[in-house]
């Protein structure tokens, strides 16, 4: 496994150092829609309430980060204005920083959206499409000079299949070399972030579980998952309740603890630094227990 550009990453008053532990993100979908079924606008009730206990649960059973998001991003999901957007996350995030002492990610590929989120406080841009859907949020994250979370993305909508039980997946995505094109569109995506003057050590990779890549390819890039790590970035690891697992086990997103627990620690073992997951209790212990193994001499 290729040593990492750089060991650690410094964020406000955060150090994160890779290879010492598994840090945990916790997931606050500010959504009616969210495919695992934990959208926080659902059934019209207070979301900035809701969405403050659950950091504040997150928090207490150990998660590091907070990522924040009011877009969903599921199988055949419309878009979303920049404005509402920001109405769902603006006071979710106003209030989560008010109250705690954690570092925040705003999950958004918006320009505004990341301007307005970094003004607010947050820290990371988690940009689901790697900076390629809108150009001028590498230059709001280098202003600010915040960490960016590149991610891998094919998805398309004439590739989406949706199940009732089991919900959406991508179907027939080609691919020339799985690894390979993910590798290179990955670089693709840095060099987007260097010539926007974000260096080295802000930038983490996060391969897109679930992405635009089918059940099987999904499987081979969670095994496969240190040949991404061997690009030279840590490496943040979604596969929670996602449809590979579903799909896998016949089971709904409310039935994958288990098969999320399974993915976390073979992607752990692999090279993941930061698993961002739904149960955040769970696989912090599950987390824990795998550094235990693997991380010995770290």
């Amino acid at each position: 496994m290729e040593r990492l550009r750089a060991t650690r990453l410094q964020i406000g008053k955060w150090t994160f150092e890779w290879g010492k532990r598994t840090y945990i993100m916790g997931i606050l979908n500010v959504t009616p829609d969210s495919f695992s079924g934990d959208g926080l606008m659902k059934n019209g009730q207070d979301f900035v309430a809701k969405a403050l206990e659950q950091a504040r649960r997150f928090v207490a059973a150990g998660a590091h980060i907070l990522d924040i998001g009011g877009e969903s991003t599921r199988p055949g999901s419309q878009p979303i204005s920049a404005e509402e957007e920001l109405a769902h996350v603006l006071p979710v995030l106003e209030a989560v920083t008010k109250e705690l002492d954690v570092p925040i990610s705003i999950d958004t590929y918006k320009a505004a959206v990341a301007e307005e989120a970094l003004r607010a406080g947050a820290l990371i841009v988690n940009d689901v499409w790697g900076f390629h859907a809108d150009p001028a949020i590498a230059e709001v994250a280098a202003r600010y000079q915040a960490a960016a979370i590149l991610m891998h993305n094919r998805s398309s909508w004439a590739h989406a299949e949706i199940k009732e039980k089991l919900g959406g997946r991508y179907v027939g995505i080609p691919y020339d070399n799985l690894i390979a094109d993910i590798q290179r569109e990955l670089l693709e995506s840095v060099a987007i972030a260097h010539a926007a003057g974000i260096p080295d050590e802000r930038i983490i990779l996060d391969p897109g579980i679930g992405f635009g890549k089918s059940t099987e390819q999904n499987l081979e890039l969670v095994d496969r998952l240190s040949e991404i790590r061997a690009l030279g970035y840590p490496i943040l690891y979604g596969p929670s309740r996602k449809s590979f697992i579903g799909y896998t086990l016949d089971l709904p997103p409310d039935q994958r603890l288990e098969g999320t627990a399974a993915a976390v620690a073979v992607g752990i073992v692999r090279g993941a630094d930061i698993v961002r997951v739904h149960d955040v209790e769970a696989m912090a212990r599950v987390a824990r227990m795998t550094d235990a193994i693997v991380r010995r001499s770290a």
